[in-house]
Parts: structure tokens; C-alpha cells; sequence
């Protein structure tokens, strides 16, 4: 799987890349606002796992429904992904979304699934987030500082609705994958492809939201996570339970919200209840995990922008 193709996986990740290092027409060297914009991502990606309590996700409490996973591993795992956001966003600065920058942007995706494994151990902790924040750093490196979110979005499902050339159709489906193939969903391609709909129309509008309504920075988070809970057709929940455990998350989420979110005695009280049921059940949603990282990353790197589709 590479960051411009979440699906396949065989030979991905077998030997070097040539197309990973930075070349004269590979998109330059890694420079200040390369580095700022990886920054943000990797930032992003350790404040939604350090955020407490996630149902059945990595968090202060323990690996959720991931044995083989802890808050340690999976800071780690961000950490090592900063080189690749950053040589991402230096190969799509001063470019249009084309064959080209695909390429080289599913090479830095490799790079960055070869780091993150290395330091793992073997542990797949970040694909999906490789995947959608790979995009959306490509995408911020489009435009200019302070584009919103909805813009800069538009452009990520620009360079995912191009196949990636490298990666060939017949590799094996992930579990995702075939979660999508069988009921139907959309799934983390289907999202990005369309210009990530759930994360700017409901996840950072949620996020924004609830802090100008004076609601505190934690609780604001888990409103956002709650909001793509209610929303995404996550394959990941899917995967574990099949459609109906992604049906019933997403009807208890949205009673989550409906009763004023998680700063409130009583959406607290039914998100306690969600967080029950998603970890009694075995179930992850990583796929709503990444889309708070990736709403957690606009909000840095955006401007205000809508809440409302145009």
C-alpha cells in the first residue's frame, strides 16, 4: 500500500524505491515549509492517539483492540513518518496534480510504510493515516498558506482519482479492501477520491464548532471523533463486525450528539456507553481515527473556511 493507493500491498514494500529520493525533477530539496507542513501532520497524529478515552482505538488506557500496540509504539511510528510528509510536500510544491506527481508521491508512500515498519517491528500502526495525510500534505503544498480546508481537500481527491502506475491492479486487497468490496462502502479510497466529503463537511466543522461554543480542547476532539463515528462508512468497523457493528456505532455516535456531545452529563454518558460496546466487541475504528488526525491537521494548516457545502 502506498500513500496514493490504500488498497494494494503486494511488492510495496520489497526492496528500494528509486523513485523515493528527491531529485532534480522529483520535487526539490526538503526546505522550511516542508518541514513546517510534516510537522503539523506528525503533530496530528500523536495528538489523536494521545487523546483519552477512544473506543477500541491505541490510547492512554492501553492498545484498545490492539494487542500488539501501545501509546509508545505509535508515537514512535509518527515520529518516523516526518521525512516522508516532508519529501511529499516538497515534491508537490510548485506542481499540478498529474501522472507525475502521483508517482512520486506513491514513492515517498512506500518510503514512509518501509520507516514506519522498521520501527515497529512488522506493526502496521499508520497506514490508513499515511494514506489520507499523505494526500492532504501533498495537497496543502498546492497552495498557499491559509487555503481552506474544502479547497485544499478538493485537490487531495484530485491526486488520489489518479491510479498510482507502480502499484499493480491485481495486488491483494487489503482487509479494508475487501470490507468494501462486500457491503458496498465507500472506504478510505472512495473518501479521498471524492475530496474527503465526512472530514470537511462533518469531522473539522464538529472540531471548530464545539470550541466556539466554549467547549473544552479534549472534549472538542472526541466531538470530532464521535462526529466521523456517526458518519463514515469506516471499513475498519466492518472488517471486525460487518455492516452491523458499523451501523450500530454509527447510530450510538450520532445519540452522542444529538444529546449536546461529550461535554455533557448526558453524551458522556452514551459515549461511555459506545466505548463499552465498541471494546467489548473487539471492534477499531481506525478509519474514523485518521480522518480526526486529518481534521486536526486542517485546522493547523487551513484557513476558516465553510461549515456548510458550497
Amino acid at each position: 500500500m502506498s500513500v496514493v493507493d490504500p488498497a494494494p500491498e503486494t511488492g510495496a514494500l520489497s526492496g528500494a524505491d528509486p523513485g523515493a529520493d528527491a531529485g532534480p525533477d522529483g520535487g526539490g530539496a526538503v526546505g522550511p515549509r516542508a518541514r513546517r507542513i510534516a510537522d503539523h501532520a506528525v503533530r496530528a497524529l500523536i495528538e489523536e492517539v494521545v487523546l483519552t478515552p477512544k473506543p477500541g482505538l491505541v490510547d492512554r488506557r492501553g492498545g484498545g483492540a490492539h494487542p500488539d500496540m501501545d501509546l509508545d509504539l505509535m508515537e514512535r511510528s509518527a515520529e518516523a513518518l516526518r521525512p516522508a510528509f516532508a519529501l511529499m510536500v516538497a515534491a508537490a510544491e510548485g506542481r499540478t496534480p498529474g501522472e507525475a506527481l502521483r508517482r512520486r508521491l506513491g514513492a515517498h508512500g512506500r518510503r514512509a510504510e518501509q520507516d514506519m515498519l522498521r520501527v515497529t517491528g512488522g506493526v502496521n500502526t499508520h497506514r490508513g493515516a499515511i494514506w489520507a495525510l499523505g494526500l492532504l500534505v501533498a495537497a496543502t503544498a498546492l497552495h498557499p498558506d491559509g487555503t481552506p480546508a474544502h479547497d485544499i481537500a478538493r485537490s487531495a481527491g484530485r491526486i488520489a482519482r489518479i491510479p498510482d502506475p507502480v502499484v499493480p491492479a491485481y495486488a491483494e486487497p487489503t482487509h479494508g479492501e475487501r470490507a468494501r468490496a462486500r457491503y458496498g462502502l465507500r472506504g478510505a479510497r472512495g473518501e479521498a477520491a471524492d475530496g474527503f466529503p465526512t472530514l470537511v463537511w462533518s469531522v473539522l466543522p464538529v472540531l471548530r464548532i464545539s470550541r466556539a461554543a466554549g467547549v473544552d480542547e479534549e472534549h472538542a476532539r472526541l466531538d470530532a471523533l464521535v462526529g466521523a463515528l456517526a458518519v463514515l462508512d469506516d471499513t475498519c468497523l466492518a472488517h471486525r463486525g460487518g455492516l452491523a457493528a458499523l451501523r450500530s456505532v454509527q447510530r450510538m455516535a450520532a445519540g452522542v450528539l444529538e444529546a449536546g456531545g461529550t461535554s455533557t452529563a448526558a453524551g458522556y454518558e452514551l459515549f461511555t456507553g459506545l466505548d463499552d460496546h465498541v471494546r467489548r466487541g473487539g471492534l477499531s475504528p481506525g478509519g474514523s481515527a485518521d480522518l480526526l488526525a486529518a481534521a486536526l491537521f486542517l485546522d493547523r494548516v487551513a484557513g476558516p473556511g465553510a461549515h456548510r457545502r458550497e
